[in-house]
């Protein structure tokens, strides 16, 4: 490149107006389709366990609490998913969806990425039962 061809160019620049977005304070409309942080309706599952089976990056678990009564949670690992959406297309009973407003799920260490959706106290049940659980020591 010449030194003339350069000094056009660089003349030019200062009277253009910035290209960069002011990200975090300026924030464009997210699109429709967007494959953003998971949502778990727990009151439509039926267990059938179809969309863990279909995860190929094995980030969900249907985690039974109660079959009969049909109280299910779902451990999900967000730093695993590849937002496929593969287990929303494969949900029969449209339990879980992706958001489209929600995607910025960034952190720093590791703990938030593993997400338990479900009731409450289906949740609370769950703890407290692996809680309770005799923990097997190995053998010296």
């Amino acid at each position: 490149m010449t030194l003339g061809a350069m000094l056009s160019d660089i003349v030019r620049s200062l009277f253009k107006k910035p290209i960069t977005e002011r990200y975090p304070f300026e924030r464009k409309p997210t699109p429709e389709r967007l494959r953003g942080k998971l949502i778990y309706d727990p009151t439509r599952c039926t267990g059938c366990m179809l969309c863990m089976k279909d995860c190929t990056a094995n980030a969900i678990e249907i985690l039974t609490v109660d079959k009969v009564n049909k109280k299910f949670v779902m451990r999900f690992h967000v730093d695993r998913c590849t937002y496929c959406a593969q287990c929303v297309e494969n949900c029969r009973f449209e339990c879980i969806n992706m958001s489209s407003e929600e995607y910025e799920m960034a952190a720093l260490t590791r703990t938030p990425f593993e997400v338990m959706y479900g009731r409450e106290e289906d949740i609370q049940a769950l703890i407290d039962c692996a809680e309770k659980a005799p923990t097997e020591e190995p053998a010296a």
